[in-house]
């Protein structure tokens, strides 16, 4: 059984005392995350260059150019971010997870770039515009030796079955689990990192959380259903 382990402050200050100062924008901090006998330490990735513009992003109508920390995101410049960033919440998800195992990890520019050569992203019409997962998978297989199981049917059983077995789940969910006093219009379409669960609650990062409790967030496990779409991806770190 994993231990829940709450986010405890936003100041950007502190947090950058937490983690090196090479670390490129979105990393938060990094805790040490039981995964059976082993300590992994799994840092807060989101995946807009600046935390602390999140809330004017996602609900202030600021324009995702206007980020200045968009450089560290690894994206030629301001247009290419401002056009992928709000796309980027499973190469959140699989950095923090590289980060995890390795200690480093590509930006999230380099993943999503990498991920479009095998078809997990695409620019077609009519075509998925999040990521794909089955070619994800063999993205994450084949570039950086990550086994990622495509989950169809991730009910609550079996999200808690993974978290027991040692893997951190990429969770399918709608991204207004981040104010979770909401109901969701629907469930599905954004991707979140759960990486545990005791007591009937789940804890998981949240790569658009726009305030500390969103970000690293603990939910009962019926509220976390209520928002999401049961399918994901299992990785073996």
């Amino acid at each position: 059984m994993r231990s829940l382990t709450p986010v405890l402050d936003w100041s950007l200050r502190s947090l950058g005392a937490r983690i090196p100062a090479t670390s490129p924008a979105g990393s938060l901090r990094t805790e040490r995350i039981r995964f059976g006998d082993m300590w992994h330490p799994v840092p807060w990735i989101t995946q807009y260059a600046s935390p602390s513009l999140i809330a004017a992003i996602t609900y202030g109508g600021q324009p995702r150019a206007e980020d200045p920390r968009w450089r560290e995101s690894g994206a030629p410049d301001r247009e290419t971010y401002a056009a992928w960033c709000a796309r980027w919440c499973g190469m959140a998800c699989l950095r923090m997870a590289l980060l995890a195992r390795d200690g480093a990890a590509p930006t999230l520019y380099e993943l999503a770039i990498g991920c479009m050569e095998y078809g997990a992203y695409t620019k077609e019409p009519g075509r998925p515009q999040g990521l794909i997962y089955r070619p994800f998978a063999e993205y994450a297989r084949d570039r950086h030796g990550l086994q990622a199981d495509v989950i169809t049917e991730l009910d609550r059983a079996r999200l808690m079955a993974e978290l027991d077995a040692g893997r951190l789940v990429i969770a399918s969910v709608h991204p207004e689990i981040r104010r979770p006093q909401n109901d969701p219009p629907k469930t599905g379409g954004h991707l979140v990192l759960v990486n545990g669960h005791a007591n009937d609650l789940v804890t998981f990062h949240n790569p658009s959380g726009h305030i500390p409790e969103a970000v690293v967030a603990t939910l009962p496990m019926p509220v976390f259903d209520r928002f999401a779409a049961h399918r994901g991806i299992a990785l073996h770190l």
